[in-house]
Formats: C-alpha cells, sequence, structure tokens
C-alpha cells in the first residue's frame, strides 16, 4: 500500500518489517549459503522505544530486510509482544510455526520489565502455538527451542503479514542424532 507522500506502510517486529527473500531460508540455512539471503542480525529489543501504546511519534526508524534470529538448540527463550497505536490499537494473533510455547503472561498498556515479571504465571501457563496479543496490550511466551530448522512467526491478519509483520527463527542443531535437521529429499526441486 502506498501513500501520497511516496512513503509505504509497514508493519515491523523490534522495528524490522520483514522481506521475504527470493530463495527458501530452510534451503539456505540447511546448504549454509545465507550471503545475500539472509542477515543474523535481528535486534533482540527494540532499537527505537516510545509510549507504544500513547500517541506515536512521527517516525519509529523501521527497517526493513531479511533479519533473523540464530539460537542453539535447547536454549529457552521469554519474548513479549506488544501492541502498539501507531494505526489504531489492535488485537494481533501470533502464530508460531515448529513449536508450541507457554503464554506466561499479559497485561494492558506499555509491558514494564520492572513490575510485570511479579504477575506472570511459571506454575501451569497454558500451551499454545498461537496467542492473541491484547489490543492496546502485550503477552509474554516462554519457547524452548528444541526442534532444529527455520521457523516462522507471523501475526495470522494476512493484512499485517503482508506488511512485514513477520519473524524468522533459526534454531540449530543439537549435539544428539535426533536432535539435528533431516537433509531433505534427493527428488526436491530447488527453488
Amino acid at each position: 500500500m502506498s501513500w501520497t507522500n511516496n512513503t509505504k506502510l509497514a508493519a515491523s517486529v523490534n522495528n524490522v518489517s520483514f522481506v521475504q527473500p527470493n530463495i527458501a531460508l530452510l534451503q539456505s540455512h540447511y546448504f549454509n549459503q545465507s550471503k545475500g539471503v539472509y542477515t543474523i542480525d535481528f535486534p533482540a529489543i527494540p532499537p527505537f522505544k516510545f509510549n507504544y501504546t500513547g500517541t506515536p511519534p512521527r517516525n519509529i526508524f523501521v527497517t526493513t530486510g531479511t533479519k533473523v534470529v540464530m539460537l542453539p538448540f535447547n536454549t529457552s527463550v521469554e519474548l513479549v509482544m506488544q501492541d502498539t497505536s501507531i494505526i489504531g490499537a489492535e488485537s494481533h494473533p501470533l502464530h508460531l510455526h515448529g513449536f508450541n510455547f507457554f503464554v506466561v503472561g499479559r497485561g494492558f498498556g506499555n509491558y514494564n520489565s520492572s513490575k510485570d515479571p511479579g504477575s506472570c504465571n511459571l506454575v501451569d501457563p497454558a500451551e499454545r502455538n498461537t496467542v492473541g496479543v491484547p489490543s492496546g496490550g502485550w503477552v509474554a511466551i516462554r519457547i524452548l527451542a528444541d526442534n532444529p530448522g527455520v521457523w516462522f512467526m507471523h501475526c495470522h491478519l494476512e493484512v499485517h503479514t503482508s506488511w512485514g509483520l513477520k519473524m524468522v527463527w533459526m534454531v540449530n542443531d543439537g549435539k544428539g542424532p535426533k536432535q539435528k535437521l533431516p537433509p531433505p529429499p534427493a527428488d526436491l526441486p530447488k527453488c
């Protein structure tokens, strides 16, 4: 979608609007051919912070690219997903391929790293592969990266995905024989 001032609407995760590459990510990862396909410099935290649920700034410094998160096998990850009011507060159903995760917390307003972890449920959290980020709020999930491969996480609202509201987790092989990404079939067509 283009606007009259030659800008383009983009959605992002940690200020990165995902660009789908022309080569399959799984193929390039498996054959160690990432050059020109993706980079592993996805920011762990948003590089530009603002009042996410208040009046947004005029520029949130979104970049575009095929940046991925590279995780060692069996890494535990806690991820806080925050809704913003850039266009308007909206619930986002975010889905992660390849894993179930635990929903350990949720709230409204901006996530507060000093206060909100105290309200998280670490005893019997719900297990899901899709979670709604509340309109004007946040949700915290925990993932155990024990499934080697390339896994998309994206908003299930198709228009948001087309705007770049998606990201990729690459989980490296473990040491055991059942902890490795199997090779592609010999007859798999190349992309």
